[in-house]
């Protein structure tokens, strides 16, 4: 095999709300033990799962896994307000680990079906974030996946429309979505602000500037990671072959065949090691870093594991 070029994308890896959410657990291990029971994965990464394990994390489906009284954290892609009055309900001790960019997501949805909006939530089915927002108002909220979703659907008052978005979406995809609901509701309102974050905006600019120059673009984040997905799948609308890596056992020769330039980034839920790690494994010659943008955003820790 010919050693290749690397061009690694930065912003790549941990983004600052998925830094709280570990650290979050991180600290509740430290400072009062295992088992701390966390529901769902914190962040969508494998290896960070698992790792978390091993400290005495016991991730669970529900609430109902947790004994009363127990310490539960909430993972960073936020609940209905249902799963907080169960909890409430059940004595549990919380720790929300939600990220701040998924709780504007949720004000926004409570604020816009006060004024008698319908609120079209734009997101994957079943992600648990969507889960989350749809629960802020089940009977007021309509999840829309695609244009076609949107030529379908059929709302009370056509003038009373306000859309929302999943936070880790394709932002070029998205953008069509939302032009397709302007154009059949010309009264939308939307949020103040983007709700893309901008962790997931700033690694798909990167992606895209290392795909442009790469024969093959290697992501390394999990399968149920929906930024890191969306990597894969901006790569690939840019005619560069792209695979989504857990680690470096994923990577198959047959892949590099032919191939001197890698472009490498990793989803907002991966750790850097798993990069570096990448880097190692494939002998490069030379590594370029394509920075498009640098990230100094940080996010405060609950008051209930803050370092005192």
């Amino acid at each position: 095999m010919v050693l290749p070029v690397v061009l690694l994308a930065s912003p790549r890896s941990f983004c600052a709300g998925v830094e709280r959410a570990v650290e979050i657990v991180e600290q509740l291990l430290e400072q009062r033990g295992g088992p701390i029971h966390v529901r769902k994965q914190i962040v969508h990464n494998t290896h960070v799962v698992a790792e978390l394990e091993e400290r005495g994390a016991v991730f669970v489906d529900e609430l109902d896994a947790v004994p009363d009284g127990a310490t539960v954290v909430f993972s960073a892609h936020g609940v209905s307000p249902a799963v907080r009055r169960e909890a409430a309900r059940r004595g549990l001790d919380v720790v929300d680990a939600t990220c701040p960019l998924v709780t504007k997501v949720h004000a926004e949805a409570r604020r816009f079906v006060a004024r008698g909006d319908t609120v079209v939530l734009i997101g994957h089915a079943g992600h648990e974030e969507v889960e989350g927002t749809l629960g802020e108002a089940p009977d007021r909220i309509v999840l829309v996946d695609s244009v076609a979703d949107v030529r379908a659907l059929e709302v009370p008052d056509p003038t009373k429309v306000s859309y929302l978005t999943q936070t880790t979406l394709a932002v070029d995809e998205t953008t069509e979505v939302v032009a397709a609901l302007k154009a059949r509701f010309p009264a939308l309102r939307g949020p103040a602000s983007d709700d893309i974050c901008y962790a997931t905006t700033n690694r798909q600019d990167a992606v895209r500037e290392v795909a442009a120059d790469a024969d093959l673009v290697l992501v390394v984040g999990s399968a149920n990671s929906s930024n890191s997905v969306r990597l894969v799948e901006l790569a690939r609308r840019q005619g560069t072959p792209a695979h989504l890596i857990d680690d470096v056992s994923d990577i198959r020769p047959e892949w590099l065949a032919g191939v001197r330039v890698i472009g490498l980034s990793a989803g907002a839920s991966a750790p850097p090691r798993l990069v570096d790690e990448v880097i190692t494994a494939l002998g490069a010659w030379d590594v370029q870093v394509r920075e498009t943008t640098r990230e100094t955003i940080q996010f405060t820790l609950p008051a209930a594991v803050r370092r005192r």
